[in-house]
């Protein structure tokens, strides 16, 4: 290593604070969602103790469960720690949120009406059970009794029809209008305005009961169907012209006095710093333990301490700060690996709002393949998760992650850390040191410079961001930070969704969300494809992935192989690290696991003094 590039290194192990910010961890409650991240989240196939074969972290063994079993106090209250360096957005609505920390305040306050599994399969034990037709295309949904918004009034099947028709609104400028949601039938000329009706989504006269008629049978269906519902009463109805869509996700209905259905309310929110949620005494599930929740935004420089003191009860603890956070008396750890990873994106093009879909640019400045397998080639992310963060991050091979155990391809041959093969790449692509700087010039001789968006949070921030230009420095590559500086990650995800044409490449993050299909991060119409990388065969083999021949769970197999392997020549991103997400709770917190298969929900969740 070259003498530079070690002194980042070591200044980088002098920091406490993680580039990264704080997992959304494991919701109990719903399919969930993809979304770009900090610390992102989740998984389909079944969780198993034997860690994947390029996994350097296979000897760590953390719980899963805290260890204290006494009963919980009544009347308890509890300080959960959001930990992250920039204040939460504050769009609390599943329609319209986008971020990792916003997700974190809804999630105390609302649920999917339908429940998931250990494998996050939907069942029928959430507030709603389903039934699906034997061709595998009609899901119907019936609501249990008892289930309620915070204000009393019942939740409706039309409520949950609401969300539909905001997802599908022509209107609609949010990332979620995904396959599942354009599966429906009638779904795409609703989106197109050509009726206001949405003829594959049927609700009983009694309101309890809701079916949807989907155009492809998919084994998504089963961990990917959206089942959060949006109060109507509450929030104003687009559908009548009270409200347009617009106004709706500015309203104070969302973000100053959200409701949902959950087991606690939102008592008080001081906006992008904390939230005060009171127990929701008629939650649908029963009473829950705790009398009050504070969620409370704790940045990753002081989160220790916070735990230390008592100052929080649950906290995500950055990793890098696991050799400190095992010398606190009174927190017990748990981790797991994490349903996330983290990426280099290279923006090749731009999205259309009117076409709604990504269009590849053939003369963007990354559109060679070959400068982009070098960059990737170039990264030393052994070395940054093994000496930066004790082995909890471990180098990233495919944009379908490991706990995917079913579908990610362990022996697939991608890029690891070799400058010499990332200079012979340079070389055939053309670029080359014209003037005698160090640095390359492009294919037609011009200078090649590359912006480079990163965000911030917390001391390493800056170091990581430094080390990987120091990656490609040594390579040839000039690389500098957008604006000279790093970008707080609300402003920088703006930045990158936009396709700020300053921005040629950026570090970003995913949650998976809880279905394999990558289709709704990396397909033509995916918003989320921040790239803008579209290409046939990658259409088709998503396509396939979702089919109902995908239902052979070999056949899916084999389609998602194939796709990881033209991920892996085109490289639209660079997947860096995957990792593990860790936990510190305090010792008094009773009933709280991070196990997915777990029977306990956050109701139950108390503490014992």
């Amino acid at each position: 290593m070259a003498k530079k590039q070690f002194m980042l290194l070591a200044s980088l192990l002098l920091v406490l604070s993680v580039f990264l910010a704080a997992c959304t961890g494991k919701e109990k409650e719903g399919a969930g969602d993809k979304e770009p991240a900090k610390e992102p989240e989740k998984k389909e196939e079944p969780k198993t103790e034997e860690k994947p074969a390029e996994d350097p972290s296979a000897g760590l063994d953390f719980p899963f469960e805290v260890t204290n079993n006494a009963e919980p106090m009544a009347d308890g209250e509890l300080t959960w720690a959001m930990v992250t360096d920039t204040p939460f957005e504050g769009t609390l609505s599943r329609v319209f949120y986008s971020g990792t920390f916003d997700a974190q305040v809804i999630e105390k306050f609302d649920e999917a009406l339908l429940s998931s599994d250990g494998d996050y399969l939907i069942t029928n034990d959430g507030a709603a059970t389903y039934e699906i037709s034997e061709d595998n295309k009609t899901l119907t949904l019936t609501i249990k009794d008892g289930v309620k918004w915070h204000d009393g009034e019942p939740v409706k099947a039309s409520d949950l029809l609401y969300s539909y028709q905001l997802l599908g609104h022509p209107d609609y400028t949010g990332d979620r209008y995904d396959f599942m949601i354009e599966n429906v039938v009638g779904m795409p000329e609703y989106n197109e305005g050509k009726t206001t009706e949405i003829s594959g989504i049927e609700v009983s006269d009694d309101e309890k009961q809701i079916s949807f008629t989907f155009t492809e049978a998919t084994p998504s269906l089963l961990s990917g169907f959206w089942s959060y519902a949006t109060p109507r009463h509450h929030v104003g109805d687009v559908m009548t012209g009270e409200i347009t869509i617009e106004e709706l996700e500015a309203s104070d209905k969302i973000r100053v006095n959200p409701i949902g259905f959950g087991p606690y309310k939102v008592e008080k929110i001081i906006p992008g710093e904390s939230v005060l949620y009171v127990r929701n005494d008629d939650y649908w599930r029963g009473k829950p333990n705790l009398k009050s929740l504070v969620l409370k935004v704790v940045s990753s420089a002081s989160i220790l301490e916070a735990l230390k003191k008592g100052d929080a009860d649950i906290a995500s603890i950055p990793v890098d700060q696991y050799l400190n956070a095992k010398e606190i008396d009174n927190i017990e750890l748990l981790a797991d690996i994490d349903y996330a990873y983290t990426y280099i994106g290279f923006k090749l093009g731009k999205w259309d709002p009117e076409k709604k879909t990504n269009v590849t640019d053939p003369n963007a400045k990354m559109a060679n393949k070959l400068v982009r397998q070098a960059m990737w080639y170039a990264m030393d992310n052994e070395t940054i998760g093994k000496e930066l963060y004790h082995g909890l991050r471990f180098p990233a091979t495919s944009l379908i992650i490991p706990v995917f155990a079913s579908f990610h391809d362990a022996d697939l041959a991608t890029p690891s850390y070799d400058p010499e093969k990332a200079k012979a790449l340079l070389d055939e692509a053309g670029y080359k040191d014209v003037n005698g700087d160090g640095f390359r010039e492009n294919d037609k001789g011009e200078e090649f410079v590359l912006n480079f968006a990163s965000m911030s949070g917390g001391e390493t921030a800056e170091p990581i961001a430094q080390f990987y230009m120091q990656n490609w420095a040594d390579v040839g590559i000039k690389v500098q930070l957008l604006d000279g500086r790093l970008h707080e990650f609300n402003s920088f995800y703006d930045m990158v969704k936009a396709d700020d044409p300053k921005i040629d490449i950026y570090q970003g993050a995913w949650g998976t969300g809880s279905d394999p299909d990558p289709s709704g991060l990396y397909g033509r119409d995916a918003a989320f494809n921040y790239s803008r990388f579209t290409n046939e065969k990658n259409d088709e083999l998503l396509a396939a992935g979702t089919s109902e021949k995908a239902f052979d769970s070999d056949y899916r197999k084999d389609i998602y192989k194939q796709w990881q392997a033209l991920m892996a020549e085109e490289v639209p991103v660079a997947p860096t690290v995957y990792r593990y997400y860790l936990m510190g709770v305090n010792k008094r917190v009773v009933n709280y696991s991070i196990d997915p298969g777990s029977d306990l929900y956050l109701y139950d969740l108390g503490v014992s003094e």
